[in-house]
């Protein structure tokens, strides 16, 4: 009689219900996997047979036919494992039917019956709590991960042996977990960089405030010891704490990618990533045969930071093009495609010239003007227009050096700020499906970012001196709202445009004269 075992698969970021279907037949004692199994899978018919055997359990001496239903569907990983062996002690009848059913198994089993954690256990069980299923057993190393879902029954067990001591003698106990107090710790948590460590840099530091209140991109040129790095990485102190929603979502990625720890599982921190410039197209963006997330999805809800931009190969800074314009990115294969979210800020920084110096006002530039433009060709115009803030970093006088302003905000009070900012956004777009400003669509942008007759005459005069594109109109209004919302103004007023205007775009002739 064949036997249904329910357990779950992740294609991308999306679940899809598994029946492990058993069969045992009347032939030479063999096991066959069918339904799509990749490499990991069909080499479970080793690990189950010894872990069933080690529990103490007798293994079929018949041959042994596992089906993965539905057939068409790609399974990969060693997450069958623990719903494969359950199904082969039902037919031995050390399990029932009955008493299963209900259940959905997750596990990778070692040889001596001991369960393993595996990847992908939140997006695995979020699906299953939409497929119906309620109760899953699982490894204890997952079990915390899973917990994060309300309203699911999450068993974790360390061995084959509890699970089925869990149906004939001794229950396994519930894992429950606080998830609001994983995001108060995080909240607490001391940063190594601030902001008060930064010497003189006002204008920069308040490009930054701005970027983080409205998550808009930013990029800094300067020359080499300006400050670029070190205010880079005191961004990750002032960028609000997750919502919910936002941490959720974000453990989903670093869970399929196997990038959770069983101590923290739940993302309670905006991720900070730093990518070196050797890294390839595909790091950035993801892809493989079997698609993975890359840096940008990687960077949901938080930011990518690119130190030395300019260093990168061309190639690889146009693929950010598209995923920042849709905040998604779509990798295609010819069997299917996968689609990840990439709501990430985008943070650069360069030196304005091979040799770091141009416009420097203590330093004179070595470079001829044919290396200036090749080196800055690198940043194409539909790049660059897709960067809200563009700001000159420029080198520090010995006076901001040697003495430290005795009222230096730190990076809480600036933090402050930004929260206050991220509140009014939650507030006034609770009901149209964003969080930021950065998100505005152009229907919404009508709506929201409204300017009086004396900011037109202002913005009218700015398009035709600066030639602004259709895009970057819209990321202007974008950057004023964002502005106002720091100010606790309800409507857009004339110093918050001229503010946003100031940040409009890249220019070599603007770095020559500082």
């Amino acid at each position: 009689m064949v036997n249904k075992i329910n357990t779950a698969t992740v294609i991308g970021l999306n679940p899809y219900k598994v029946d492990v279907e058993i069969d045992v037949v009347n032939s030479l004692p063999s096991i066959s996997i069918v339904g799509l199994p990749d490499a990991a899978v069909n080499e479970a018919r080793a690990r189950v047979r010894s872990a069933v055997k080690n529990s103490g359990y007798t293994f079929p001496h018949k041959k042994v036919v596992i089906n993965l239903a539905p057939a068409d569907l790609k399974k990969e990983g060693a997450n069958f494992d623990l719903p494969m062996a359950v199904g082969v002690l039902v037919e031995e009848e050390v399990l029932t039917t009955e008493k299963v059913s209900k259940y959905a198994f997750i596990g990778e089993l070692s040889l001596d019956g001991s369960l393993r954690g595996v990847s992908g256990v939140l997006p695995l069980v979020m699906g299953l709590k939409d497929f119906g299923i309620n109760d899953v057993i699982l490894p204890e190393e997952n079990a915390k991960e899973a917990a994060l879902v309300e309203g699911m029954n999450i068993y974790d067990a360390k061995t084959l042996c509890d699970v089925v001591s869990h149906f004939t003698e001794n229950p396994l106990s519930k894992t429950v977990i606080d998830i609001k107090k994983y995001l108060e710790d995080e909240s607490r948590e001391e940063y190594v960089y601030d902001f008060k460590d930064v010497k003189g840099q006002q204008k920069a530091k308040r490009a930054l405030e701005i970027a983080a209140a409205g998550n808009h991109n930013i990029l800094m040129t300067g020359s080499p010891g300006s400050g670029k790095t070190l205010m880079a990485k005191c961004f990750a102190s002032i960028l609000p704490p997750l919502e919910l929603s936002e941490a959720l979502e974000l453990t989903k990625i670093y869970s399929v990618s196997g990038l959770l720890s069983s101590d923290k599982p739940l993302m309670a921190k905006r991720p900070f990533r730093a990518v070196h410039h050797t890294a390839s197209a595909n790091g950035i963006i993801g892809g493989g045969s079997t698609p993975k997330p890359g840096e940008i999805t990687l960077a949901h809800r938080g930011v990518l930071f690119l130190d030395e931009m300019v260093e990168f190969p061309r190639s690889v800074l146009e693929v950010l093009r598209q995923p920042l314009e849709d905040s998604e990115i779509v990798i295609s294969r010819a069997k299917h495609s996968i689609k990840y979210p990439a709501k990430f800020l985008l943070l650069g920084a360069m030196n304005p010239c091979p040799c770091g110096y141009l416009g420097d006002k203590e330093k004179s530039c070595t470079c001829s003007e044919f290396q200036i433009n090749r080196y800055l060709s690198k940043l194409s115009g539909p790049l660059l227009d897709r960067i809200d803030l563009q700001i000159n970093v420029p080198r520090l006088t010995g006076d901001e050096l040697i003495h430290t302003a005795p009222s230096v905000e730190t990076s809480a009070d600036i933090r402050a700020r930004v929260i206050s900012a991220r509140k009014i956004q939650l507030e006034r777009y609770k009901n149209d499906g964003i969080l930021t400003n950065s998100e505005l669509t152009p229907k919404l942008i009508k709506k929201y970012c409204q300017i009086d007759k004396s900011c037109e005459e202002i913005f009218k005069a700015a398009i035709v001196k600066y030639g602004l594109s259709g895009r970057r109109y819209d990321r202007v209004l974008k950057l004023a709202r964002t502005i106002a919302d720091l100010d606790g103004s309800p409507q857009i007023k004339q110093n918050h445009l001229m503010q946003a205007l100031q940040y409009k775009m890249f220019d070599k002739d603007k770095l020559i004269s500082g």
